[in-house]
């Protein structure tokens, strides 16, 4: 089955599923019977043809963009606001193109990045099973009418499939008349997976689906879809997720380029084509300066001829007529020999500008932080049986929990959401005072990265804002610092409340870290949530740049091995472990 969407017809609908409507109160159309199955995974495929779409404001997204995905597992990346998340929506029907066509062929199933569902919509309404649990339930009860077995069709074993889904992706004991509002934000994404899995897609598209998933629920995912037989196109900046891949696709200049292999292959590849680009660029240098050189060696050459000629002409006496005409062909020699050259020195800046073309702006950080470092083994923190509650609830076990922190320790803390992380980075900071147990800190207030990233003040700019955190250097001083985290010319002087997420980051961390006086304990809660494989990156640089201790929550192995964490810890069921650094 296929479904068609132009920019002039509303197309048939096929088998094309939408999985939630966009409404408030958004619940997924009920499961296909066992009757309707989706078309061979053999068959799947999404297909755009010269598809072009812009904002209502005019803004172009993409412009005669085609492509075709057939089975297999694909990754698409690119920096947040380059178009992913709108791509996947014009799959899914949700946007209209302004010209082109979206073909999908097999039932589609689509994970967005924001669920648009209510907290008061039960686990069976979400998964879109309710129907046909109740009439199962009004038929086992006695209630035969002819309106029960039209709604269960061949599912009579509804609620047994739906067991086997929800357990392969940890939520085996959640009851079906739940309510959303009483679960965390990672078993939603879950739940909303189930939902699209059981649907049984040939075409499943999914938008950022880690995303407040914890380390466990991850790992179920990355095994989920590396089950999964049809055609799957999969928005992440999850490292290790995009490593489980079968292809790369990369959205760059509003273009899709194809790279075979998982992510690993798809960055070596990146590197050696930047290698190449490089020494392109390198060399058409060199050759412009070369031509340039003979161009101007030509005209001296061409001016010394020009003036000895005058000379002998002078001095030979000859008719004025005849002198003139040997002048204009002096001339005429001199002009033609200038143009080849003009020519030559314009071909070389093409080529220098294709080369440079083929260069990206990774936009590195490249810092030092001598004023960070602290003394190898000197304590920053200790905390010691440490409880506290929130309402009634206590977040650790009856004997507390200690923590000793000691310069210039990388600390992973990881857990279960929900298990007390973020609480005990408050502590830590003294956010958050305990309701038993002792504290010691070492001089100096921790620096913490909230989630939120919420320390600037967002009506001033990024150049108050590092004023007021490093009064003590000098406003030249203060402007090359900022260029160092990508902050030049008129950049630094934008409002922080206009800055995008990458760009909000790298002006929090230029505060932190050159702040008077520099942290020797920094604390860091989720920093890579909604940030795209380019700011990851840059944050990767400062923390390796950085000289003292950290504790950071994260999810995200891959990065954490990447900042060289030296000590793990384990935060749940109310206690505190080392557990040494994870298996690849």
């Amino acid at each position: 089955m296929s479904d068609h969407r132009s920019a002039h017809g509303r197309g048939r609908r096929g088998l094309f599923v939408v999985p939630f409507p966009l409404s408030s109160r958004a619940v997924p159309s009920p499961l296909p019977s066992s009757r309707a199955r989706y078309s061979a995974m053999s068959n799947a495929s999404v297909v755009c043809s010269n598809l072009s779409f812009s904002w209502p404001d005019g803004t172009p997204v993409f412009e005669n963009l085609s492509f075709s995905l057939g089975e297999g597992r694909t990754g698409l990346v690119a920096p947040n606001g380059s178009g992913k998340s709108t791509l996947l929506r014009l799959i899914a029907g949700e946007l209209r193109p302004r010209a082109g066509s979206v073909q999908v062929a097999g039932a589609l199933g689509h994970l967005p990045q924001n669920l648009p569902l209510t907290s008061d919509l039960t686990v069976a309404e979400v998964l879109g099973i309710a129907a046909v649990v109740r009439a199962i339930d009004a038929v086992e009860s006695g209630d035969v009418a002819e309106e029960h077995f039209t709604t269960i069709g061949d599912d009579w074993d509804i609620e047994e499939r739906t067991r086997a889904q929800l357990d392969r992706l940890g939520l085996g004991g959640l009851a079906l008349d739940r309510r959303l509002g009483t679960l965390s934000g990672g078993r939603i994404v879950s739940l909303g997976l189930a939902a699209q899995l059981l649907k049984r897609p040939a075409v499943l598209l999914l938008d950022e689906p880690t995303n407040n998933l914890d380390l466990a629920a991850r790992h179920r995912l990355y095994d989920v879809l590396t089950e999964f037989t049809g055609c799957l196109l999969l928005v992440s900046h999850d490292r290790a997720l995009l490593d489980r891949m079968e292809r790369i696709v990369e959205l760059e200049r509003r273009e899709l380029r194809f790279y075979g292999g998982d992510f690993t292959a798809y960055e070596a590849t990146v590197r050696a084509e930047q290698d190449v680009a490089e020494k392109n660029v390198r060399n058409a240098e060199q050759e412009l300066k070369r031509e340039k050189r003979e161009m101007q060696q030509a005209r001296e050459r061409a001016e010394r001829r020009q003036s000895n000629a005058a000379r002998t002409l002078k001095n030979a006496g000859l008719p004025r007529i005849f002198a003139g005409n040997m002048k204009r062909g002096a001339q005429e020699s001199a002009g033609r020999a200038g143009q080849t050259h003009a020519g030559r020195v314009g071909e070389a800046r093409a080529r220098l500008d294709e080369a440079g073309r083929a260069l990206r702006d990774e936009q590195r950080l490249t810092l030092d932080l001598p004023d960070t470092d602290v003394p190898a083994g000197r304590t920053l923190f200790i905390g010691e049986e440490l409880r506290v509650r929130l309402g009634d609830r206590p977040v650790f076990g009856e004997e507390g929990v200690g923590l000793t922190v000691r310069g210039p320790e990388r600390i992973a803390l990881t857990g279960p959401n929900g298990a007390g992380k973020s609480t005990l980075l408050r502590l830590i900071t003294g956010d958050l005072a305990p309701d038993s147990g002792g504290i010691r800190r070492a001089d100096g207030r921790p620096a913490h990265l909230s989630q939120r990233l919420d320390l600037l003040d967002p009506d001033r700019t990024v150049a108050e804002n590092f004023a007021d955190a490093a009064p003590h250097r000098t406003e030249a001083e203060r402007m090359n610092l900022l260029a160092r985290f990508l902050f030049r010319g008129a950049r630094a002087h934008l409002p922080v409340r206009v800055l995008s997420g990458g760009e909000r980051l790298r002006a929090t961390l230029a505060c932190v870290l050159y702040a008077d006086p520099a942290p020797q304990l920094l604390l860091l809660d989720e920093p890579t949530n909604n940030l795209d494989l380019v700011s990851t990156g840059q944050l990767e640089s400062a923390l390796n740049a950085y000289r003292g201790a950290f504790v950071i929550v994260s999810h995200d192995e891959r990065f954490l091995r990447e900042i060289g964490v030296n000590r793990w810890l384990r935060l749940a069921d109310g206690a505190l472990t080392e557990t040494g650094a994870p298996r690849r």
